[in-house]
């Protein structure tokens, strides 16, 4: 009989590639926000602009091709990082953490339907022009933007705050990089629809978490204290 190279009862090990995929979340969830900040007019006046400026609907376009992406790597990055503290962590921040962060995903894919909406909206209007094409726009616009500038980073202010929460009493996170969370979750969750491109300190902080677990495994790895070829590392993540 053929023996397995994986003995009974071994679980699965996460895969070196997913301490990339919050790096690469972040990046194209930048992207996407900056395209959308970019393409929708924050003034209501600019409907005509926008009717007028292919360029701008070009650049939701995009976005909307960058979100599936976006949401994808994040959804990797969560497991990353549930890997990354082991079976420890607190249960009512665990659920936050997962909650918050499913629900961030959704809203995300909801934000990016909204959008594509729009889009749908303005092509048809822009075809057959109405006396209810500008309230079509008003009401998608307003859609969009409200979508987020509020439920958007009130989902990832609560994602970052339990995940802070988690790494901080767990020891895992450095001292900097728990004090960086909860000024990201602050500025978030007390944010105002005026302030346009706040949403991009919510990468910014994904960045800095994912560059964080990649050192750390990296440093693991080319650990001497390792043991002999085969045995686990001593999971030690403080790095204050």
């Amino acid at each position: 009989m053929r023996s397995s190279g994986r003995t009974a009862g071994q679980g699965l090990r996460t895969p070196r590639v997913a301490a990339v995929a919050g790096i690469v979340s972040a990046l194209l969830l930048a992207a996407a926000i900056v395209l959308v900040r970019l393409a929708v007019p924050e003034h209501p006046q600019d409907a005509a602009e926008w009717f007028a400026d292919t360029s701008q609907r070009g650049s939701l376009t995009t976005a909307l091709a960058l979100v599936p992406f976006a949401g994808v790597f994040f959804l990797w990055f969560m497991g990353c990082f549930r890997d990354y503290v082991g079976a420890a962590e607190d249960r009512f921040f665990a659920t936050l953490f997962l909650g918050s962060g499913l629900l961030f995903v959704a809203m995300l894919f909801v934000l990016a339907a909204t959008a594509g909406s729009l889009l749908a909206v303005t092509g048809f209007a822009t075809h057959s022009p109405g006396q209810g094409r500008d309230e079509l726009w008003q009401y998608g616009r307003h859609f969009v933007l409200t979508l987020l500038s509020g439920y958007f980073t009130r989902m990832a202010a609560v994602f970052v705050l339990s995940t802070t929460t988690i790494g901080h009493r767990l020891g895992v996170f450095p001292r900097w990089l728990a004090w960086l969370g909860y000024l990201v979750a602050l500025v978030l969750l007390l944010s105002v629809s005026s302030a346009g491109h706040l949403e991009l300190v919510f990468p910014v902080w994904m960045l800095a978490v994912s560059g964080h677990i990649l050192v750390s495994a990296l440093r693991t790895r080319v650990s001497p204290s390792a043991g002999p070829a085969g045995s686990a590392p001593p999971r030690s993540h403080r790095d204050d």
